[in-house]
């Protein structure tokens, strides 16, 4: 039997956790709307940049993916496509695009020489030698942009106080359950997470959507070889750069990744992933995360406070905040619709950070690995689930 001096310890963490979330939610929804930072002035002159492009298997759309890259409004650019299998099917796309543009300079490179454990920075170090160009720019292979993207994105590096510019990304779903869940996941938690912590002033973080940096930088840091083992390789990138004293830009750019979630263990694996990666790398802000899982928490403490009117006008507020984070996926449904969408995704989120405190195995691509408090990533046998 619960006490009278316990019931009001417990009424009191309630309606502490629900006002947290209901901040939280409307801080996340502000920040979507005013945390964007200042498009650059436009440069007299453009200097040339060389687009990295990391490739491995025909992923959905990779094609048109490949193609936005090849669309750039930009005086001179040039993209190198890297493999490690010659007989890797997202070649066929590259050709394809080489025959249509045979104007531009699009190189390719195959080779499988492994540097570290990582196999995406393996192939960066692979592509360095046809690099032509003294700015960089690394985009993961499901990313599309607009036609200005390269311009906007280079434009912050030609402050010589700027050490990388980084772009957030918003999912655009396949059809399907999975897919939107993990689209809601992107861009109504990881998304205002982010802009939440630029409004406040932090600026530790690089996303592999877009990392661009002068070749000078990389070397000075050490090249990709220094990341060549760290699961969170361009969080990483970008904290070097700023051990040397040089900033990061999030750019006002933001670009599109496809998400395709074939089921519901796919999307567990990846989003598991994602959370244990942001653990990792930042470990005092990740325990702290549960409070950006609004609705989940708000009617926990609802709960804990027994429903009082207090608690239950904070769940209110913090549902309407937490629609007006908006994903423009889920427009076509109707406000219960969306709501549903919203705190399944939350609650789904909620449960796997939750679980990511578990271990530190995560499943990347189709093999499994332990990460390190330090970003290093070792093999697990087949035989070891995530």
């Amino acid at each position: 039997m619960i006490t009278g001096a316990a019931q009001l310890w417990l009424s009191g963490l309630g309606i502490a956790l629900a006002a947290i979330a209901m901040e939280y939610a409307i801080a996340a929804a502000l920040a979507l709307r005013v945390g964007r930072a200042a498009a650059a002035l436009r440069p007299v002159s453009l200097p040339p940049a060389t687009i990295l492009k990391p490739l491995c298997g025909a992923e959905h759309a990779l094609y048109e993916h490949l193609r936005s890259f090849c669309e750039q409004h930009y005086p001179c650019w040039q993209v190198v496509f890297g493999v490690r299998d010659p007989h890797d099917p997202a070649l066929e796309v590259v050709d394809r695009l080489r025959s249509e543009f045979p104007h531009l300079d699009l190189q390719v490179v195959v080779n499988p020489a492994q540097h570290g454990i990582s196999s995406k920075v393996s192939n960066l170090v692979n592509m360095m030698p046809l690099a032509r160009h003294d700015y960089l720019v690394i985009a993961d292979s499901d990313i599309r942009v607009g036609p200005d993207y390269l311009e906007r994105v280079i434009t912050p590096l030609l402050d010589e106080r700027v050490g990388i510019v980084t772009c957030l990304y918003r999912g655009a779903p396949r059809p399907g359950l999975w897919s939107l869940l993990g689209s809601i996941f992107i861009n109504e938690w990881f998304m205002p997470s982010v802009r939440v912590a630029a409004l406040l002033g932090s600026r530790a973080f690089a996303f592999g959507a877009t990392i661009a940096l002068r070749r000078g930088t990389l070397a000075r840091v050490g090249g990709f070889a220094a990341i060549a083992d760290q699961l969170p390789d361009d969080y990483r990138l970008g904290e070097l750069t700023r051990r040397l004293g040089l900033g990061t830009v999030l750019s006002e750019v933001e670009v599109e990744t496809c998400v395709d979630e074939a089921d519901l263990g796919e999307l567990v694996r990846h989003q598991l992933r994602w959370l244990r990666t942001i653990r990792t790398v930042q470990p005092l802000g990740y325990a702290l995360a549960g409070i950006t899982f609004s609705l989940p928490l708000v009617i926990i403490g609802s709960v804990l406070a027994g429903g009082s009117t207090v608690t239950l006008a904070m769940v209110a507020v913090t549902v309407i905040a937490r629609l007006m984070i908006n994903s423009r996926p889920r427009n076509s449904h109707s406000l219960p619709g969306q709501l549903g969408l919203a705190a399944l995704s939350d609650l789904l989120g909620f449960a796997l950070w939750c679980w990511s405190f578990a271990t530190r195995r995560v499943h990347w691509r189709d093999a499994r690995y332990l990460i390190a408090r330090d970003g290093t990533i070792q093999p697990l046998p087949e035989s070891v689930e995530p």
